[in-house]
């Protein structure tokens, strides 16, 4: 123990910061808001298995060789737990991002995040079912206070925008998605102690192969890629943020704080989608945004600390 703690003091501040588990978790989310905008965009110009496969594969290939000498080391342990290795690989990675792109085919915006900010209460529910975990009062009002930030953004501060909504599809397969997520986030203490790239590696190869059946699927139906910059920039996007860097902070910053206090970090996700909306498509910053964010903030802060 010591000897970790002296290696991490002896790295630069600025590698220590990078490496925090709530800076990761954070850097997760933004990723993550800015794969709801590139799915969006690719509406019509990348069908939705065919982006998940695709996706995963290309961010299979760029990992390769960064991971091929440390997949030597860590197989042993791989094939030793596959079973849990399978149910992360397949759920976490296949099941989780082909549902959320199909689903973003029917649903709104506005649906997709209420369901997206369920995600900390679904994974603090699976930690206690599964893994007898304790949330604390303190922790639980967190949580309430952030999902009450986000349903200020999304309703524009107006419950009749809330209470007027319509649920097509779409929403199922987003409720179905989350509970996906839950799991996966709660399950990934049993998963291998391998190293975090060999773990994000074996599951973008999983995911990528498991959906690759649906993408010749969509194919010949007819819902095919169109081969323009539009189709290359999504992709591009897609294929190392969301799937690399996203999941590797993810994986990592759960690792360190837990699913309970960790999954409180899916509340920014929506925070970041308003955020990249008034940069990139020119909305303007209203007053319901700045409350959603304190109280966001708030809650985020609250459900994060140790008692």
């Amino acid at each position: 123990m010591s000897g970790d703690a002296e290696g991490k003091s002896n790295q630069p501040l600025l590698l220590r910061l990078l490496l925090h588990p709530f800076l990761m978790l954070a850097i997760a989310g933004l990723t993550w808001a800015g794969n709801h905008i590139a799915a969006r965009a690719g509406a019509g110009h990348v069908p939705p298995l065919g982006m998940a496969s695709i996706r995963w594969l290309i961010g299979a290939a760029i990992l390769y060789p960064f991971v091929y000498r440390l997949l030597r080391n860590d197989w042993p342990l791989i094939k030793q737990q596959w079973p849990i290795m399978a149910i992360l690989c397949i759920g976490g990675g296949a099941g989780f991002s082909g549902l959320q792109y199909t689903a973003l085919q029917y649903t709104t915006a506005l649906n997709a995040a209420i369901f997206n900010s369920f995600g900390p209460i679904v994974i603090a529910v699976a930690g206690k079912i599964i893994y007898r975990d304790r949330l604390n009062a303190i922790q639980a009002l967190g949580i309430m206070i952030s999902l009450a930030g986000v349903l200020t953004i999304v309703s524009r501060g107006d419950k009749a925008i809330l209470l007027n909504m319509s649920f097509n599809i779409g929403d199922i397969y987003l409720v179905i998605n989350m509970a996906i997520w839950g799991l996966y986030s709660a399950m990934l203490r049993s998963r291998p102690k391998i190293h975090p790239l060999t773990f994000t590696f074996a599951l973008a190869v999983t995911a990528g192969v498991v959906l690759f059946p649906g993408f010749l699927w969509e194919h010949v139906n007819g819902k095919q890629f169109h081969f323009d910059w539009l189709t290359f920039w999504v992709m591009f996007y897609v294929s190392i943020f969301p799937s690399i860097v996203g999941y590797i902070c993810w994986n990592k910053g759960i690792e360190a704080v837990g699913p309970a206090r960790g999954g409180i970090f899916l509340h920014l996700v929506p925070v970041y989608g308003v955020i990249l909306a008034i940069l990139l498509l020119g909305e303007m910053l209203r007053i319901f945004h700045l409350a959603g964010f304190v109280l966001i903030i708030s809650g985020v802060w609250l459900a994060s600390r140790k008692y």
